[in-house]
């Protein structure tokens, strides 16, 4: 039994009776049990995921309606909460928190038969980009062990690549499914802003953050996408998207498509040699499927990291502010403390990440430097916005590498959080617009992975697959080494 293997090609095997669920889910649970000591990709296992998987196949036996899944395994990020389980954010302060509800995304994967084989690691409070600000240990990545695997969803993107699961749940708020789907190897998609449901996710920054299915292949995405996108009444930012089929049409290709590489993202100074040169390879690509490629300018780019982190600050230091210790927390006594010492006191839990967004968060929008740094961040990124439309009144997709560099080693850049910030610098204007993006394996230089970003109109995802998908086959990933 090859875990290594696609959602549609697992179901296709689960339907002609290669294996059963329960085979294949206790081999991923073999497969954890033996290898997530040196990957740690999940801070939970789901108990009851055999006992789900029985249930599945009795009724494939049966002849019951089977969910559109059959019972394939899936990991969760561990800020989406499931009733019932710990949802941690991999932070102490939540340490014992148990979800008292299910997140929307989570109910329409439950009721297409999906199982749920635990939740995944990520930056606290999904505050990172390498998940080394976790409370509860680093995730390693696949490739090599030795150098982070990005974040913060990177125990998600981690599980995927190690064959620990056959697709996963991330959330994105700059870059936080893209990015470690680039630096392990898997497909990570960013969806249009409103498209999927929120409910049941932590908040971080509420304007801008969405969750987004990572996979093995763009096919697996789209299918993925087909089942948890979709209007929600606990969610009134999601959108009527018409319900459209994402896998229709995904080979349709891209001749005759025009495409604008963005020239801010593929000459700035902290680009690697190694990427540019993936970069241009995979322009040569584009060109071969059909499509014409030219440089196109967005001029705000460069102010986009500095407006992203001024207005996800603001909202995370709101958003924070219920973990007080009283409406959520932990066993402290409060005798001797008042009021306000004592919740100052109880947030020394959170990690020096968080800690430091939640003093900017306040900073920034408060009297005196509202005009000088939120509001004007507002403005960077209604201009973002405008000449993001402008561009694609002329080109069908924008395209640039998901991520500046390849993967680094642990503790390389975790001092430097300016240095950290600007591994945002090719993800976030995507947040910030709304708009649909999507990271593409491309190719693995001297043994780590390097991942291409495209990113298409709002609402464009079905037409994003396509361009995903013609470039996927034009690569040929090895297998992971782990």
């Amino acid at each position: 039994m090859n875990l290594n293997t696609s959602i549609l090609q697992y179901i296709d095997d689960v339907k002609s009776g290669s294996f059963t669920v329960e085979e294949f889910i206790s081999a991923t649970i073999d497969r954890i049990n033996k290898i997530d000591g040196n990957v740690h990709a999940y801070l939970s296992l789901n108990d009851s995921a055999i006992n789900d998987a029985k249930l599945i196949d009795k009724k494939i036996i049966s002849n019951e309606k089977v969910g559109k899944c059959y019972g394939f395994p899936i990991s969760i990020k561990d800020n989406i909460c499931i009733t019932g389980t710990k949802t941690t954010c991999a932070s102490k302060i939540l340490e014992n928190f148990v979800a008292p509800y299910t997140a929307t995304v989570v109910n329409r994967l439950n009721n297409e038969d999906a199982v749920i084989t635990g939740k995944t690691n990520l930056d606290e409070f999904a505050m990172g980009l390498t998940t080394e600000f976790s409370a509860y240990g680093a995730t390693k990545n696949p490739w090599n062990i030795d150098y982070v695997p990005g974040g913060s969803s990177g125990g998600s993107a981690a599980s995927v690549a190690a064959n620990e699961c056959l697709a996963s749940l991330g959330s994105d708020t700059g870059g936080s499914v893209r990015n470690p789907a680039s630096f392990c190897s898997v497909v990570g998609l960013k969806p249009t802003y409103g498209l999927i449901s929120r409910y049941g996710l932590i908040s971080y920054a509420n304007s801008i953050e969405q969750i987004g299915p990572m996979t093995k292949t763009v096919k697996d995405n789209a299918f993925l996408l087909n089942i948890i996108a979709g209007q929600d009444s606990n969610d009134d930012t999601t959108i009527d998207n018409k319900n459209p089929d994402y896998l229709n049409e995904i080979e349709k290709g891209i001749e005759g498509k025009k495409i604008g590489i963005i020239k801010e993202m593929t000459t700035a100074d902290g680009l690697s040699q190694e990427v540019s040169t993936a970069t241009k390879e995979s322009i040569q690509d584009f060109e071969g499927l059909g499509a014409s490629c030219e440089e196109v300018s967005l001029p705000t780019i460069p102010y986009t990291v500095a407006a992203y982190y001024t207005i996800t600050s603001t909202e995370a230091g709101s958003n924070l502010a219920r973990y007080d210790n009283i409406r959520y927390g932990y066993e402290m006594e409060s005798e001797g403390y008042e009021y306000n010492s004592y919740i100052s006191k109880s947030r020394t839990k959170f990690g020096p990440e968080v800690t430091r967004r939640i003093i900017l968060g306040g900073f920034v929008p408060s009297a005196g430097h509202a005009g000088k740094y939120f509001l004007k961040a507002l403005k960077v990124k209604s201009k973002l916005i405008s000449e993001i439309n402008t561009a694609f009144e002329k080109y069908d997709y924008l395209i640039a590498p998901t991520a500046p560099v390849q993967p680094f080693r642990f503790g390389e850049k975790i001092d430097d959080p300016v240095t950290l910030m600007l591994l945002d610098y090719n993800t976030v204007t995507a947040n910030l617009t709304g708009k649909p993006a999507i990271s593409v394996p491309y190719s693995v230089i001297n043994g780590l992975p390097i991942g291409m970003q495209i990113i298409a109109n709002s609402l464009e995802e079905k037409s994003l697959f396509q361009a995903a998908y013609a470039l996927e086959t034009k690569t040929t990933i090895p297998e992971v080494p782990l």
